[in-house]
């Protein structure tokens, strides 16, 4: 009997019910704006500011309304000017450039290598264009954390993170987000805390926190903010940064407090299906596995593999062969973009030139969630169906 699985690969984990406890008296109280406090209370915000900076490490956390507004912010607040060119990653999803885009920016796109990270020699060419890499941890593959700020740091680039897949994973033991000088996160329904939309920002940097909470929309309230930089250094940056509100609520904090307390705990149960799948799909005849690095502490949320070299035909049927069997594979090779897959020459806003060693990558990448209401057992099965249909096509020829 042919084996079908029966999941739903959107299905995300119930809200904890400290998270719901918690954001039903957020509601009671009516009191949801961050800034709607009462004496010296720091409120959810708040809390989850000072526990966000706490478990990355850094001096100053601030709560957004989205990851790509958390971008936008870190771009700001380092002053990046119309016009000005930023780097980023060719491999990636579009509110990076769309972050860059939306500062009348203009994006310089950095190749892929077949571990899916940034192409050091490709960037190492092109940083002399630019003074600020958008560094993408696309689908949560970190590159050489170490390699890439020696060569950003000798050329007096600065780096913005974008870890919305990979809160939560670190570089030989430093957290992801903590080697440049800004982190930015999303707590979006599908990463790897989920309060519908949302986004944090990290950094140690005084007068990047003091502009970043401006922009935020603090108002003259920043001294309410869970971490703030010194009075003084916001003196000096008041009156001339914009407010560009983008705040969490409470009622989001609440829900993301008791997820970010058993964080590690959820990383470990993806990795275990995320291993489970690569073992199964380990050896396949024209597959290739996205090796993991020894210095890389990942978060398996979702699981690539390439089909390089496949005509565009065969990796169609090997998605549809799949999607018969309830498998869902999400393609980044397909001629237009199809929901999040689309790549760099999708944006039309931002001038690109053909990279062919990318192109390669890029059109080769299969791609697939892991959501915690998957078993070990159901991403074996996955695992077995994928293996099975990518080895029909490919012996066939």
């Amino acid at each position: 009997m042919t084996e079908r699985f029966t999941g739903n690969f959107t299905q995300q984990e119930p809200i904890p019910d400290e998270g719901i406890a918690a954001a039903l008296e957020v509601m009671k109280s009516g009191r949801l704006h961050r800034y709607n406090l009462v004496g010296d209370e720091v409120g959810e915000t708040g809390m989850l500011e000072r526990e966000f900076a706490a478990y990355t490490g850094a001096k100053y956390a601030l709560a957004v309304a989205s990851g790509g507004y958390a971008m936008a912010t870190a771009l700001r607040a380092i002053g990046v000017k119309p016009g000005e060119k930023v780097l980023t990653n060719a491999f990636t999803l579009a509110p990076v450039p769309g972050a860059i885009a939306s500062m009348g920016a203009v994006p310089v796109f950095v190749g892929v290598t077949e571990g899916l990270t940034i192409d050091l020699e490709d960037l190492e060419a092109k940083l002399g264009q630019a003074q600020v890499l958008m560094l993408s941890h696309m689908r949560g593959h970190l590159c050489d954390m170490d390699r890439l700020m020696a060569l950003c740091n000798d050329a007096g680039v600065t780096v913005i993170e974008d870890c919305a897949h990979t809160m939560g994973a670190a570089w030989r033991g430093v957290p992801s987000g903590r080697h440049g000088l800004i982190g930015c996160y999303s707590t979006q329904t599908y990463k790897h805390m989920n309060s519908g939309e949302g986004g944090l920002f990290v950094t140690d940097d005084d007068e990047v926190m003091a502009r970043a909470t401006i922009l935020s929309g603090s108002y003259m309230l920043y001294g309410r903010n869970g971490t703030v930089p010194p009075a003084e250094v916001f003196e000096e940056v008041k009156y001339h940064t914009p407010n560009v509100s983008g705040r969490m609520d409470h009622l989001r904090a609440a829900i993301l407090r008791p997820q970010l307390a058993r964080l590690d705990a959820q990383c470990a149960a993806w990795n275990a299906r995320y291993q489970a799948v690569e073992a199964g799909l380990r050896d396949t005849g024209g597959l290739t596995i996205v090796e993991r690095p020894e210095e890389e502490t990942y978060v398996g949320s979702s699981i690539q593999f390439l089909l390089l070299d496949w005509s565009e035909a065969k990796i169609d049927e090997v998605v549809s062969r799949c999607k018969a069997r309830g498998v869902e594979l999400k393609w980044f090779g397909g001629a237009e973009p199809a929901g999040f897959t689309s790549r760099y020459d999708s944006w039309r806003y931002a001038p690109s030139e053909r990279m062919p060693k990318s192109d390669r990558i890029l059109k080769g990448i299969l791609d697939m969630r892991l959501p915690l209401t998957f078993s070990v057992e159901d991403c074996a099965l996955i695992a077995r169906i994928i293996r099975a249909e990518v080895s029909a096509v490919y012996q066939a020829g």
